[in-house]
């Protein structure tokens, strides 16, 4: 710790929610991004600077860099999704959306938007995080340096897992080797020389300090309250160590660098701190007969919004259920669980499922990104406003995005569906994360990866095998049906399902046939192959209950021999994990 006490550290939010899990376009580079620097400060007067507008970056990415539209607009998007804005802000964009009638239409609704663009050009030098180098793909090392750059050994070591987005160390060290890089972006062209770089009289302003607050954040030693960099920096018994003048309102350049690298440390809030000294949850039990034990910890209890954090792993064989304050607005990571069916029914900040097996997951609303990464036999049903999957085979996505799903890198078979559920309280939760039902693109998947350029890696659920998903469990609220309802064609083909199904019923019925021949009849071994399936998907349990910290989430249980539902009430304290529920029913199959 420095003598003034002042701890800093590299945010995790840009990196969890706003790297995208793949390499970046090649002109992302720094060469490039140096040379985006100088320009927009000349086209001010055009929308460039100090707010980007999309007009200007889609003449810079399309016109300069050469890159395709959709991949610009891409950027632009998620960049534009971390700023902060209100719920109802979020919604009335989506409402304007909705009311465009023509491509036109949208471009003319996208060019009133605008960025701080000193903070983009970070964002897009943040890219790099996943940038695939052979040597560090061979010896874990970067690139040497024309320049020495100091780095501790210490996060290096720590740094190496493969889903940097989640890992703290990473992020630190990422930052603390570019961070010469990162300032020079910042730097007006007349501080810098004829080769780009700093020099020793180069000086940073205080719009470039206030920029660097979007990776950095940090606070004074004994104090609870977090502060943005730039306040920091600013901070009187500070000037003298960030270089801060009072006569030319600037930093210099050295002298800022130099504190930062001085004061930079572990992110209280991050991954790490959350595994070490985050609140241990006893949402998950271990199951006989599996070797490893459920965990999960959160440190919503000390972080502060948009820090929180949720990390679940190895969730085997069990259904759990959760709708709480600790999810609330909760960046969530879901690691190596199979097996099992998990509901957390509560809006989110992020979810991350990484390496899981043969499971179903149901959320609530996400605010910003979901993520799948190295998952197989995964059924996914969630309202998000940007989905991306990585290397997953047969999963099934049943989404309500207002952004184009994105498909990375290594995925097989992946399966698209409309949105197909709903729970009590799911439009209130949909308000609070700004999410809408319209426009709505779980439809118009975006191959992102060259590699998968063919468009066989992803299909559309055939209305043929679509059925609708029932969430077994009981909350307060209004929702009673599937927000926004389904698409034409899957509702016809419900619609058709359930004729057929009332058809059969009355042919019985009219048969004048006795209890033993009727029931025989009716046995699921007896249907025909078009009714052998409930007309509504749902995960019967036979004696499963949950209770959450604010929610009692009583279960709903299908009797297989009547259509109806059953309602079974347990009274009892704590959570309750029942038996993992039975598979469910495909055609030509039988329980």
């Amino acid at each position: 710790m420095d003598q003034s006490g002042v701890l800093l550290w590299v945010k995790a939010e840009p990196f969890l929610v706003g790297a995208l899990q793949m390499p970046p376009p090649s002109k992302f580079s720094l060469h490039y991004l140096r040379k985006i620097s100088t320009y927009v400060r000349t086209r001010a007067s055009e929308g460039a600077y100090p707010r980007l507008y999309w007009s200007a970056w889609r003449h810079i990415a399309c016109g300069k860099l050469q890159l395709p539209k959709d991949v610009a607009w891409l950027y632009f998007e998620i960049f534009e999704g971390l700023s902060v804005k209100t719920p109802e802000e979020r919604l009335e964009w989506s409402e304007l959306l909705s009311n465009c009638t023509s491509e036109d239409e949208v471009e003319k609704q996208r060019n009133q938007l605008s960025v701080d663009t000193l903070q983009f050009l970070l964002f897009l030098y943040i890219q790099q995080l996943n940038k695939v180098s052979l040597r560090t793909s061979l010896i874990g090392e970067e690139w040497p340096s024309p320049r020495s750059r100091p780095q501790s050994p210490d996060l290096t070591e720590k740094s190496n897992g493969h889903n940097k987005n989640w890992n703290d160390y990473s992020h630190q060290a990422f930052v603390s080797y570019h961070l010469s890089d990162l300032l020079e972006l910042l730097l007006d062209p007349e501080q810098l020389s004829e080769s780009f770089h700093s020099t020793h009289s180069s000086l940073v302003s205080r719009e470039g300090v206030m920029a660097l607050s979007f990776l950095i954040e940090g606070t004074v030693s004994g104090a609870r309250k977090i502060y943005p960099l730039h306040e920091l920096a600013l901070w009187q018994p500070l000037h003298a160590e960030s270089g801060f003048s009072k006569i030319s309102k600037t930093f210099s350049f050295y002298k800022l660098e130099a504190w930062l690298r001085a004061s930079l440390t572990e992110n209280p809030f991050g991954t790490s701190a959350c595994l070490k000294s985050g609140k241990k949850l006893a949402w998950a039990h271990q199951v006989e007969g599996t070797a490893r034990r459920a965990k999960i910890a959160c440190n919503t209890h000390v972080a502060p919004r948009r820090h929180r954090m949720v990390v679940m792993s190895q969730v085997c064989k069990q259904t759990l259920a959760k709708s709480s304050d600790t999810l609330l607005g909760a960046h969530v990571k879901i690691h190596r669980c199979n097996e099992s069916f998990i509901y957390l029914l509560s809006p989110l900040r992020s979810v991350t499922i990484e390496k899981c097996r043969n499971s179903t997951f149901v959320l609530g609303p996400t605010e910003t990104a979901l993520h799948l990464y190295s998952c197989d036999n995964v059924k996914v049903i969630a309202v998000c406003r940007r989905l991306s999957v990585s290397s997953t085979t047969d999963c099934i996505f049943h989404i309500l995005t207002p952004t184009r799903p994105l498909i990375l890198s290594g995925n097989q078979r992946v399966t698209f569906a409309p949105f197909h559920t709903h729970y009590p309280m799911l439009e209130d939760h949909m308000a609070r994360t700004g999410l809408a039902t319209v426009p709505n693109y779980w439809d118009n998947p975006m191959v992102v990866c060259k590699e998968n350029s063919d468009t066989s890696v992803f299909r559309l659920l055939p209305p043929s095998e679509f059925y609708v998903f029932i969430t077994p469990f009981e909350m307060e609220g209004d929702t009673t049906e599937i927000p926004g309802g389904l698409p034409s064609t899957y509702q016809k083909a419900l619609d058709l399902r359930e004729q057929k199904i009332q058809i059969w019923q009355k042919t019985v019925k009219e048969a004048h046939l006795t209890k033993d021949q009727r029931n025989h009849l009716l046995a699921p071994e007896t249907l025909p192959v078009h009714l052998d399936r409930q007309d509504r998907e749902i995960k019967p349990h036979t004696s499963s209950h949950f209770v959450s910290q604010n929610h009692c989430l009583n279960f709903l249980g299908r009797g297989l021999d009547k259509c109806c539902c059953l309602r079974i009430q347990y009274q009892c304290q704590g959570i309750y994990l029942g038996p993992r529920p039975p598979t469910e029913r495909r055609q030509g199959t039988q329980h």
